[in-house]
């Protein structure tokens, strides 16, 4: 069944030199872009990391130092993947718990701003996980009936994942609704408030701890009673868009604290 689209949809994948996604970088990004009148365009690039990829990562996906050292590095094709995933929804396997916060870190760190205020995220990994629990490789086979050569190369995984994701809407027939916004919201895990899931929406709309020694409490009622919390997470290893809400809760914090000040004084 054909994606009921109704803005351009990017469906990509990431090799990497490691799972981290604050300290490792992409060795390489595949992606599809597919448009509302049935359009499909696509592009593998291969990216120097600017640091060594380690022997583990590169006999997971085949890509070693010596083949992408004349390749361009991140910073030289941010701008140009930016404009191209303008005004784009995302779809990817495992990808809003890995791909996509470490594309925004990618892009953080050559100075460019990814727009995703209005983007919707489908993750198939976790459609198919709620649905069968299975791996990339089980589910190509089991909703396209083909077995997936060459895993772990991001044109393939990319192409695979496109596939698994339109047989997904055959095979579940009514279960699943043929439209990016319901598959964002049902492949979505936690109502997260930053990309890497460490600050969630509770049912209360509030913003709370989703890890460590707070999980679950509200971010504002934490950062009020130990500020040494948020400059341990700050100086940690955290991702960028995680700091980027703690900061913008933190300074609101501060604004309703002096607002309410001056109107005692007054």
């Amino acid at each position: 069944m054909k994606l009921n689209l109704s803005k351009p949809l990017v469906i990509f994948d990431l090799e990497t030199t490691g799972v981290s996604i604050t300290q490792d970088r992409i060795v390489e990004i595949s992606y599809i872009i597919a448009e509302p009148n049935g359009r499909e365009t696509s592009e593998t690039m291969r990216i120097n990391p600017g640091i060594h990829i380690p022997e583990e990562a590169s006999k997971v996906h085949g890509i070693y130092d010596d083949d992408v050292k004349d390749c361009p590095l991140f910073k030289d094709v941010a701008k140009e993947l930016a404009a191209k995933f303008r005004g784009c929804d995302f779809a990817g396997y495992n990808s809003n718990h890995f791909d996509l916060p470490l594309l925004v870190e990618e892009m953080l760190r050559a100075g460019v701003t990814l727009d995703l205020s209005n983007a919707r995220f489908v993750d198939a990994q976790t459609i198919f996980h709620k649905m069968e629990q299975r791996t990339l490789v089980a589910a190509y086979k089991f909703y396209c009936n083909k077995e997936l050569e060459g895993a772990h190369a991001a044109a393939n995984d990319t192409r695979a994942t496109y596939e698994v994701l339109q047989a997904q809407l055959d095979h579940y027939g009514g279960s699943l609704k043929n439209d990016i916004g319901w598959l964002a919201d049902f492949s979505r895990n936690n109502r997260n408030a930053d990309l890497a899931g460490r600050l969630v929406y509770n049912e209360a709309n509030e913003i709370v701890f989703n890890f460590g020694k707070y999980k679950g409490q509200r971010v504002a009622d934490v950062l009020q009673k130990d500020l040494g919390y948020f400059g341990w997470i700050m100086q940690g290893d955290f991702a960028q868009s995680t700091k980027d809400v703690l900061t913008h809760i933190k300074l609101n914090a501060s604004n309703m604290a002096r607002n309410n000040s001056a109107k005692q004084k007054n």
